[in-house]
């Protein structure tokens, strides 16, 4: 049997310079990523120490226009391709040659690592590091000019008052000496030959890297798609990218005009959302192994590859493509969505809601071809379903394939049988029982900002156009994303936490922050209940603010007030009050089910992009967080132990350590929010948003 590969040693240098002029790329196979800035420490800590630090793999062939490079100013074609490795080479040219580099998110980022001689310890480049005279700032420094370098970090020592003795500069020059040798350590290249058949290589692919992380269904397809499809692989990457920035932000990106987005104020859409609503439209499967065992196309008995059978399951992914990447359907969905009620990404828990929902508003007005008018409804009641019931949040994958397999069941364009199917499912979920009992139960929760039924409830304010809590101001313009972040508008106690520990004798914090112990109002409104009991509030708001004893009434109503509720015990006051929040939602989604609503031809105004999530680093650089800082999320009842460690790495639990904050929020389940949005600073003052701190600071704005 031919051997499928031949290793080579390369040096650094060699590897290095090849990732600079573009002889070695990545290929579009390999998933972007960059190593932790104390990841890149470590490595050169083990390849100055002598250590062994892995063999890296290159697909020896070139392939126009299926490849990307690392380095953004590569000029050549690619000869060699990496397979296993892109982690260490990146981070490699990123640190010696002070290039930045695209990480996940396609930004420019810079990886500097700092050298003590004396020591010889690597670190990731802190400002204290770059203020001591005993540190090399920046080891890139000392591979473009190593002399020069050498005699900079002698003449800053001298100037600093620290004098060297003969030996002491002797062993200087030896440790310069043995850290600039790093570009002649060497790796051990494993070739996969030219004549090997894609299918092999990106079996090879899988393989390496299931051994190292649990690779999830889609990376599967997402791999097959990148041998078999690439355009379609990035159009998915495109897609999915361009929905967390503007068409600007995106045609600086691309290097070329791009006129739309599918930015949006609900989700970051992933790879692997495109890839679900790809499969689910296209082959009508639920499953992503099912997906993915039919692009395979081989026979359960010999193994056999029907390449038939393969052409036509991904004849079905291209046709499907163009549906799911619909500017036009992307954008109408969005307002089916708003037409919910929902206007933020903190109203929807789950983001599987949100990507199954939009599978089935794409079959209505694709295969069924529905009204678009009486679609948006009908999808906007949809989602509000799936929203209050959980219908994608557990087995979201079975939940699916029942949905379309029910869906399956109405002939192709019957529009009036797809809407009436849909209005049946709404209606077994959505029982006079449910509204009746399960729903003010399920509003016995603590942290309102992460209980969909409490977010069902906002959006249900939405929809009533209510106002705000004793202000003539809208509960929809508070929640608007569009509008710039206004300190003065959150969601307040209406038991005043002081008082229930003081007075009730309430310490208990999810008793403190039930959810129905929360009204949208303003800070002035706060201030002005300070403290103090609802019995002495109340009077003297309803005086001063009470327009007539109509506007009072919708008060009470939209605020879900029971009568005489500024004299009730806490606790009957919570029970009385999760019942009428719960008429509240419901009477939303009957005006939802009413025929005047939903034909708005209101515009989906664009994001406004206030703030470029920075990374952990980025806020240590800039002073807003520090070594040693704990944080908390903003939800009280949420607890978690983490603290920023010296490297500058946010540790939960004394064991996960995350580099951003989203990663350790999405560690933590959360996902419809970001790091900045979930996560608070622990100061002696108390606790402190770190949206507000980053804000007030007036940095990483876009």
């Amino acid at each position: 049997m031919t051997a499928i590969f031949k290793t080579v040693p390369w040096q650094v240098g060699q590897l290095v310079n090849g990732v600079s002029t573009g002889q070695i790329q990545l290929p579009d196979l390999q998933r972007p990523f960059v190593w932790p800035a104390t990841k890149v420490r470590d490595l050169f800590d083990s390849m100055y120490r002598g250590y062994p630090v892995g063999e890296l793999m290159f697909w020896d062939v070139s392939a126009e226009g299926e490849t990307r490079g690392i380095s953004s100013s590569a000029q050549l074609s690619a000869s060699h391709q990496i397979i296993d490795g892109q982690q260490r080479l990146t981070s490699l040219y990123a640190a010696m040659q002070g290039h930045p580099v695209r990480d996940e998110a396609y930004r420019k980022r810079r990886i500097v690592i700092s050298f003590n001689p004396f020591s010889e310890r690597f670190e990731v480049r802190t400002p204290a590091l770059a203020k001591s005279v005993q540190w090399v700032e920046d080891i890139s420094t000392c591979f473009t000019s190593p002399i020069a370098a050498r005699k900079a970090f002698l003449k800053r020592c001298e100037s600093a008052g620290v004098e060297l003795s003969e030996d002491e500069e002797e062993r200087v020059e030896s440790v310069f000496a043995r850290l600039t040798e790093l570009k002649n350590y060497q790796f051990t290249v494993v070739y996969i030959q030219k004549d090997v058949d894609k299918k092999l290589v990106a079996d090879v692919f899988v393989r390496i890297n299931s051994e190292g992380v649990r690779l999830k269904a889609y990376d599967y397809i997402l791999t097959w798609l990148s041998v078999f499809w690439p355009e379609g692989r990035e159009q998915i990457e495109a897609f999915a990218r361009n929905s967390r920035i503007s068409p600007q932000r995106a045609s600086e990106i691309a290097g070329a005009p791009v006129t739309w987005t599918a930015q949006n104020p609900y989700i970051e859409i992933e790879t692997g959302h495109v890839v679900r609503a790809l499969v689910a439209v296209g082959q009508g499967r639920g499953r992503l192994q099912d997906a993915y065992a039919a692009l395979q196309a081989k026979d359960k008995t010999t193994g056999q590859v029907d390449s038939s059978r393969q052409e036509a399951e991904l004849e079905k992914l291209r046709s499907a493509l163009p549906v799911v990447t619909n500017p036009v359907s992307w954008t109408e969905y969005v307002r089916a969505i708003r037409t919910a009620g929902f206007r933020q990404s903190a109203n929807l828990t789950s983001n599987m809601n949100i990507i199954y929902s939009y599978v089935v508003f794409l079959l209505g007005r694709t295969r069924y071809r529905v009204e678009l008018a009486v679609l948006r409804n009908l999808i906007a009641r949809w989602l509000f379903m799936a929203q209050l019931t959980g219908r994608y949040t557990g087995s979201s994958e079975s939940q699916i394939q029942k949905d379309l397999d029910r869906i399956s069941t109405v002939d192709e364009g019957d529009a009036g049988g797809f809407v009436a199917l849909l209005d049946e499912i709404i209606g077994s979920q959505l029982t006079p029982d449910f509204w009746e009992y399960n729903l003010p139960q399920n509003l016995i929760t603590s942290g309102p900002g992460l209980s969909p039924h409490y977010q069902c409830y906002l959006a249900a304010l939405n929809v009533l156009d209510a106002k705000m809590f004793m202000l003539d101001d809208r509960v929809v313009d508070w929640m608007d994303p569009s509008q710039p972040a206004v300190k003065g508008t959150e969601a307040h106690h209406l038991f005043p936490r002081a008082y229930q520990e003081k007075v009730l004798g309430i310490t208990d914090i999810k008793r403190i922050n039930q959810a129905a112990n929360f009204a949208p109002t303003d800070w002035n409104t706060n201030i002005r209940i300070a403290d103090g009991p609802p019995s002495d509030y109340w009077p003297k708001l309803v005086e001063e603010r009470s327009v007539s004893a109509q506007w009072l009434e919708k008060q009470m109503y939209w605020h879900a007030l029971p009568r005489d509720w500024e004299n009730m015990d806490y606790e009957d006051f919570l029970n009385e009050r999760r019942i009428l929040m719960a008429g509240v939602t419901r009477d939303a989604y009957r005006l939802l089910s009413g025929s005047t609503v939903g034909k708005t031809t209101e515009r989906v105004p664009q994001v406004a992009e206030t703030i470029d999530e920075p990374s952990l680093a980025e806020l240590i650089e800039s002073g807003i967080l520090a070594p040693g800082d704990l944080l908390d999320p903003v939800a009280p009842d949420w607890v978690v132990d983490a603290v920023i460690n010296d490297d500058g790495i946010l540790v939960i639990d004394g064991m996960e350590q995350f580099e951003s904050l989203k990663e350790a929020s999405h560690f933590l389940g959360v996902t419809n929010m970001g790091g900045l949005v979930f996560w608070a600073l622990e100061t002696p003052e108390g606790i402190r948003p770190l949206k507000e701190l980053v804000l007030g600071a007036g940095r990483f704005q876009r």
